[in-house]
């Protein structure tokens, strides 16, 4: 009876690892309670001005130990002591996942533990649900979730942790590559997204009327923008007589900022009216935002400002919880956990899937 009872008492301690792109991140949660949540960021790729696979499954094979021996040591235990290992499945790069799940599973077999696999769209949603000390309200179910990356846009009815439906996404470019792509044409460094929130700051969000799409439903499309946002620079460049962006920036004061802000304003405004319209259809007033796009501060202000003209109740990431990061995949890790919903060793993970 004793040793039932200890076994009982025995906390559930999950270790996830997350790989899907060039980040390698291990977190550790502890009956839910996040204990650690360790990143290891890969710098190899800004000279290229995007993620090189080969180079990041590399890094990853590098990084992936040393991120989860720190996690561990970090939430004060030992690899004895875990109860199930999580991983990211999918979607992502298939070599950077080959990686985590490799890892992920070698150990589970070494432990004779539960083996979980999570989706990683579905972990940026779960974000919202991480208990970090911080103690910041979760949404409810049911709500909806814009999720924003540079691989997603997506509008997502939550109905439970695992039962999550599309309602709109784009039907072509993303937000974030919108963001990265014409941030590379104005010479700004990789990752771009960062560097047009910054400018955009210091620019006029009016100055330039670029294009919005005309998409029925919930859906997006961000090509269009982008084209806009080309042509604009092109006829510039032709009306200067110049032909780089430097010498048109010499031209043209405050150029890059007065691009950024417009370009910023026109994408917050194309995502925000569709989740609107989603939420008003639906008569949901729970509203969360997820993924690396939730960290621009124009968009997260914009939950704000739409929260109290339209009475929502809006759920923003902390910043640390907005890229890829394990403390999302533990989370939804530790659901599956308590509901014995385990993965098969011989799974394989996947470059492209929906939630």
């Amino acid at each position: 009876m004793h040793s039932i009872c200890e076994k009982m008492e025995k906390p559930i301690v999950l270790l996830a690892v997350e790989s899907s792109c060039d980040d390698t991140s291990a977190a550790v949660v502890e009956d839910g309670i996040l204990r650690s949540n360790v990143i290891a960021s890969q710098k190899v790729h800004e000279e290229f001005g995007g993620v090189v696979p080969e180079l990041a499954s590399r890094a990853h094979q590098q990084n992936i130990w040393p991120v989860v021996d720190t996690a561990l040591k970090r939430a004060g235990v030992e690899a004895k002591d875990l109860s199930a290992v999580a991983f990211t499945r999918g979607p992502g790069l298939l070599g950077s996942l080959l990686v985590g799940t490799s890892f992920c599973k070698g150990l589970a077999l070494s432990l004779g533990i539960p083996l979980i696999d999570v989706n990683h769209l579905q972990g940026h949603v779960m974000a919202h649900f991480v208990e970090d000390g911080t103690g910041l309200p979760h949404p409810s179910f049911p709500f909806l979730c814009l999720l924003v990356s540079g691989g997603n846009s997506q509008i997502v009815r939550v109905n439970a942790y695992n039962d999550m439906q599309i309602l709109g996404q784009t039907i072509d470019d993303a937000a974030g590559e919108a963001f990265d792509k014409c941030a590379k044409v104005l010479g700004l460094p990789y990752p771009g997204g960062p560097w047009i929130d910054k400018l955009a700051k210091l620019g006029d969000a009016t100055k330039y009327p670029f294009a919005k799409p005309n998409i029925a439903g919930y859906d997006y499309s961000f090509s269009g923008l982008k084209t806009s946002f080309l042509y604009t620079l092109r006829d510039m460049l032709k009306e200067h007589g110049v032909e780089t962006i430097d010498a048109l920036a010499e031209r043209v004061p405050n150029l890059r900022e007065d691009m950024c802000a417009s370009l910023q304003a026109t994408v917050v405004d194309i995502l925000m009216r569709k989740l609107k319209k989603a939420a008003q259809d639906l008569h949901i007033t729970q509203v969360a935002v997820a993924g690396g796009v939730s960290a621009n501060s124009a968009l997260r202000q914009a939950f704000i400002d739409y929260g109290k003209k339209y009475h929502w109740q809006v759920y923003i990431p902390p910043f640390s919880f907005t890229t890829d990061n394990a403390a999302m995949i533990a989370q939804a890790g530790y659901f599956k956990f308590l509901d014995h919903d385990f993965c098969a060793i011989d799974e394989v993970p996947f470059a492209k899937t929906t939630i």
